[in-house]
């Protein structure tokens, strides 16, 4: 996005750091909507002896997800960029693995699932220090928070990894 690109606002940000910002926020939208489809294809793919607690445990965990899909929209356009938040625009965009297509069991999709989260985890934090270093403290404590929720639900699927 060029900062031609941004529409005009009274924010105090500087176009070419609100540009910067705009792009990292969407680079986490698209990583944010993918973790959410492949958490709603564990949702409805689950089988095996736990079947009911996964299946609701995953359904949780994605409209946790829901939430910050639209956080994360709603700051770029503040910012006078464009949410592009696509399924097919987060696709082509996302740094996460895809899903593994023969995951079945409970254990299959939470291992799946804890790498994923673990892996978006770690680049909102980087995302953190990179708003800072912007000069942009919300979209820092933006992250924070999207963090500090990824970090609880990493904690939920690995409980389940543990004996």
């Amino acid at each position: 996005m060029n900062k031609s690109n941004l529409f005009s606002t009274r924010n105090n940000l500087d176009a070419e750091s609100r540009e910067k910002i705009v792009s990292l926020l969407n680079q986490h939208l698209a990583d944010t909507f993918d973790l959410y489809s492949q958490t709603k294809q564990a949702h409805w793919n689950v089988k095996g002896p736990h079947f009911f607690s996964l299946h609701e445990l995953f359904d949780k965990l994605a409209v946790l997800l829901v939430d910050d899909i639209d956080t994360i929209a709603e700051r770029a356009t503040a910012l006078g960029g464009t949410a592009r938040g696509t399924a097919r625009q987060s696709a082509a965009a996302s740094r996460l693995p895809e899903s593994p297509p023969d995951a079945t069991t409970g254990t299959q999709h939470v291992e799946a699932l804890a790498v994923r989260y673990a892996a978006l985890a770690a680049t909102c934090r980087s995302a953190i220090d990179a708003a800072g270093q912007l000069g942009d403290a919300d979209t820092a404590d933006l992250f924070t928070e999207i963090s500090r929720g990824l970090d609880k639900s990493l904690w939920f699927l690995e409980s389940h990894l543990q004996a």
